[in-house]
């Protein structure tokens, strides 16, 4: 995939000031996405999720497209491209965050950020099946220290915590949209800016959702709140703008599954959020968790390959 003006100046302010941008790129894009999943509780308390999320991606795909405008990104985009992304924006736009957002309302931000965490699993051997990505002995050992890392923070919540079964299949779904967006941006590569890439991805997200907005939930369910206002201000611009480009910018740089385990990361930052924004309880063993998480990200991420 052509890196574009995004990848392109992150690397040369980088390569300039003689700082590798890169882990504080992946630092804002771990807190960007595992805050998300408390700060979608909160306006989920006052808004239905279809009509909070066709919103949310019609006004981030206004803004991210009236970026790449200022920035006088390249704006030529092929059928199959302009096609290939409308897709994918569904997957990892509406799919992805529609049944995330049913699910919360069932399920705890912990428990959620835990079912959503296990995508470098599915990924990796999706990766090797159809993105060639070579599947060592390293990764397998990293992805296998995530998910006991994974497990063992959250296991007495998943014991004790009182979460829909339906809630639960709805995350699932939603973990399973994601990893299909994950492999289908890789795979098919679409040629095309990566602000402006965004844009539309984001914007086929919200068109895709205005008929079950309409359809099955109604404008008057909404509480005007000051808590609603800046939750959605946070998703939009933290959420659908930055940590978005942040997430394709890691999978055009790295692969598919180094990309990926970095979600493995996603449980004890969005348990942190978890009891900070809404007061959901922390145990200390569920830091101990943090220690396999981390050997794990170093296993799977280790340049193993050349970079361009």
């Amino acid at each position: 995939m052509k890196a574009g003006p995004m990848r392109l100046a992150l690397t040369d302010t980088g390569a300039r000031s003689g700082i590798d941008a890169e882990p504080l790129l992946i630092a804002a894009f771990c807190v960007l996405w595992s805050s998300a999943f408390a700060v979608s509780k909160i306006a989920l308390a006052d808004c239905p999720p279809f009509l909070l999320l066709s919103i949310r991606f019609l006004v981030a795909g206004a803004i991210t497209l009236a970026g790449a405008a200022l920035l006088h990104a390249n704006w030529r985009l092929a059928w199959r491209d302009g096609l290939v992304l409308a897709v994918i924006g569904i997957a990892n736009n509406a799919l992805y965050l529609s049944f995330s957002y049913s699910g919360m309302r069932t399920v705890s931000a912990g428990l959620t950020a835990l079912i959503v965490s296990t995508n470098p699993v599915l990924t990796s051997l999706l990766a090797a099946r159809f993105l060639g990505e070579r599947m060592t002995v390293r990764k397998t050992i990293g992805l296998a220290l995530g998910v006991a890392g994974v497990a063992f923070i959250v296991e007495s919540r998943v014991a004790s915590g009182a979460a829909s079964m339906l809630g639960i299949g709805f995350i699932v779904l939603a973990l399973m949209s994601l990893v299909g967006g994950t492999i289908l941006f890789k795979r098919f590569a679409p040629s095309a800016n990566l602000v402006v890439s965004n844009g539309v991805q984001t914007r086929a997200g919200g068109v895709a959702l205005i008929p079950f907005a309409f359809a099955f939930e109604s404008v008057s369910e909404i509480v005007p709140t000051w808590r609603l206002v800046a939750a959605f201000a946070y998703l939009t611009l933290c959420g659908s703008v930055v940590a978005y480009l942040l997430w394709f910018h890691l999978l055009t740089v790295f692969g598919a599954t180094s990309a990926s385990a970095y979600h493995f990361l996603m449980p004890p930052l969005g348990m942190l959020f978890g009891w900070i924004l809404l007061g959901e309880h922390v145990e200390a063993r569920d830091l101990v968790g943090v220690l396999p998480v981390a050997v794990g990200i170093y296993l799977v991420t280790r340049p193993g390959h050349k970079r361009r």
